[in-house]
């Protein structure tokens, strides 16, 4: 999958021109990629599509029209779309009251490191990038994964397999099966 190009960011004014669009696409794409792991955890599995709304969506926000600055928003979001052979992964904490959020995420401290896909029992470790500062004994609300599958994965993925989504922290475990609709996504990142 090709990451976002410079020519296919809109200014913000072109951009609102068409949003309301753009954005309902892409939320709609988004509800197929969605996995409800727990009643605290859920996930999301990125594409360039998602990744372009996200730099949209920072450009308006933000308000941030310097040339840099453009560049420097689709370098970050460009870590969201996949490399062949590999899935990216959103994952969030979701808990609404801040203090048993801020409990939590002690709990969970380490959590990147408990995140697994399986695809016909082969499972592939969450691979993140270092975000942890020293001494912080707590994880984040919302983390960035990778998945980089073997060949035998993408195929079997390829040809209908199943997969299936775990967290195997000593605080919080869950596993889910990958919905039809979800993997149909999936075998169009890795197409």
């Amino acid at each position: 999958m090709q990451p976002v190009q410079r020519e296919e960011v809109l200014s913000i004014g072109e951009y609102e021109k068409i949003r309301p669009q753009f954005r309902a696409r892409i939320i709609q794409e988004k509800k197929a990629r969605r996995v409800q792991l727990s009643d605290i955890l859920s996930a999301v599995f990125e594409n360039r599509d998602t990744a372009l709304l996200q730099i949209q969506e920072m450009l308006r926000t933000e308000r941030i029209t310097s040339e840099t600055s453009i560049l420097h928003e689709i370098e970050t979001y460009n870590d969201l779309v996949p490399g062949p052979a590999q899935l990216k992964l959103t994952l969030f904490v979701e808990i609404s009251d801040a203090a048993e959020r801020e409990r939590m995420l002690e709990r969970l401290a380490g959590l990147e490191d408990n995140v697994a896909l399986e695809v016909r029992g082969e499972r592939f470790a969450a691979q993140a990038k270092d975000r942890a500062v020293e001494g912080y004994k707590r994880t984040t609300a919302v983390h960035y994964f990778t998945f980089q599958l073997s060949d035998a994965a993408v195929s079997a993925l390829l040809e209908g397999a199943g997969a299936n989504l775990l967290v195997t922290h000593p605080e919080h475990t869950a596993q889910v099966v990958l919905s039809a609709e979800t993997l149909r996504a999936l075998r169009e990142d890795l197409s």
